[in-house]
C-alpha cells in the first residue's frame, strides 16, 4: 500500500474535547479517511509524558490503561470511551526503535493522557483503533525526535497512521484564562491574538507548507532558533511532537508529498491549534 499520511495536530485546551469547532471537524474527517483506507492502527506521540532517563524513549505497554481526568470537561465525553492499546504494535515500535539505536523500552503502568485520546475520541468516535503511545524523551532535543520519527517511517508503509499532538503556539502562561475560567467560553477573542503568537504561527505555517522531505526536518528543528520561539513555547514539550511528525516524513522519498494546512482555531486569545497533514491517500510515495 501507499505510505499514510502522517498528522500534526494541535490539541490545544482540554476543552477541544468538549467544544464543536473546525479543528474537530478535521480530526473527524482524518479519521473517517484513514478507516475507509483500513489503516492497521495508529501511532502517536502526544505532548504530556516524556521519558526522564537519558537518551530514553518509552512505548505504552499497559494492556488495561486508565485516562487522566480532563478539566472543564463533563466526564461523559470520554469517560465511556474504551481505548484500544495495540500490544503487538508497541512491540513493533520498541523493535524498529532499538534496531536505530534508541534506548527504548515499554511502560506496562502508562495511563493515556488527554492530549491523545482527546484526538482519537474526535477522529474516531465510533471505536478507537489499535493505538500505541510513544513517549518523549525530557531533555527535549528537537534532532531526536526527529530521528524518532524517521525510526517508525516505515510502519507508514504497512498500513500504520502517524499522529504527533501538540501546539502550533502553546505557551500557557501567555494565554487569557479569563472567558474560559468564568465563562466556559475557551474561543473568546476579547482582543486579538498578540504580535508574537501571529508571527510564530505564521513561521509555523511556512516551515511546514514549504515541502516534505529533509527540508522539512531542517525546517521545523530550526524553528526552535526562531527569536520568538520562546515566546510561542514556553516549554518545549508541544513542540517536540511537530518534530516527531516531520522525522515521520522526512525522508528524501517524501519530498513529493503534499502538505495540507486543514484547519485552525484560536483559544484563548494566544493559543493556536493548526492542524496539518503531509502525505496524500491519493498521492503515493516510495517507502
Amino acid at each position: 500500500m501507499p505510505l499514510t499520511p502522517v498528522h500534526f495536530f494541535s490539541h490545544g485546551s482540554t476543552m477541544m474535547l468538549g467544544e464543536e469547532s473546525k479543528s474537530a471537524d478535521y480530526w473527524k474527517q482524518c479519521g473517517d479517511e484513514a478507516l475507509a483506507q483500513g489503516i492497521k492502527g495508529v501511532v502517536i506521540m502526544g505532548a504530556h509524558w516524556a521519558a526522564t532517563d537519558d537518551d530514553t524513549i518509552e512505548v505504552a505497554t499497559n494492556p488495561a490503561p486508565n485516562k487522566s481526568p480532563v478539566a472543564y470537561v463533563h466526564p461523559d465525553k470520554y469517560n465511556k470511551y474504551k481505548l484500544n492499546p495495540d500490544l503487538a504494535g508497541a512491540e513493533r515500535c520498541i523493535a524498529r526503535l532499538q534496531s536505530e539505536g534508541f534506548k527504548a523500552k515499554g511502560n506496562p503502568t502508562f495511563d493515556w493522557i488527554h492530549d491523545t485520546y482527546l484526538i482519537l475520541i474526535r477522529m474516531f468516535p465510533g471505536g478507537c483503533p489499535p493505538t500505541t503511545i510513544i513517549s518523549m524523551n525530557s531533555y527535549f532535543d528537537p534532532h531526536y525526535h526527529a530521528r524518532v520519527g524517521m525510526a517508525l517511517r516505515p510502519l507508514r508503509g504497512e498500513g500504520y497512521l502517524l499522529i504527533g499532538s501538540g501546539g502550533a503556539v502553546h505557551n500557557l502562561f501567555r494565554n487569557v484564562w479569563d472567558p474560559m475560567i468564568r465563562y466556559g467560553d475557551n474561543f473568546a477573542q476579547p482582543t486579538p491574538p498578540e504580535p508574537w503568537a501571529l508571527e510564530f504561527r505564521q513561521s509555523v505555517e511556512d516551515a511546514l507548507c514549504s515541502g516534505a522531505g529533509p527540508r522539512l526536518r531542517r525546517a521545523v528543528t530550526r524553528l526552535m532558533k526562531h527569536p520568538l520561539y520562546r515566546d510561542a513555547h514556553a516549554t518545549d514539550d508541544h513542540f517536540m511532537p511537530l518534530c516527531f511528525a516531520a522525522g515521520a516524513a522526512g525522508a528524501v522519498e517524501d519530498e513529493q508529498a503534499e502538505v495540507e494546512f486543514g484547519a485552525e482555531d484560536w483559544e484563548l486569545t494566544n493559543m493556536c491549534n493548526s492542524q496539518y497533514t503531509i502525505g496524500s491517500w491519493k498521492q503515493p510515495v516510495a517507502a
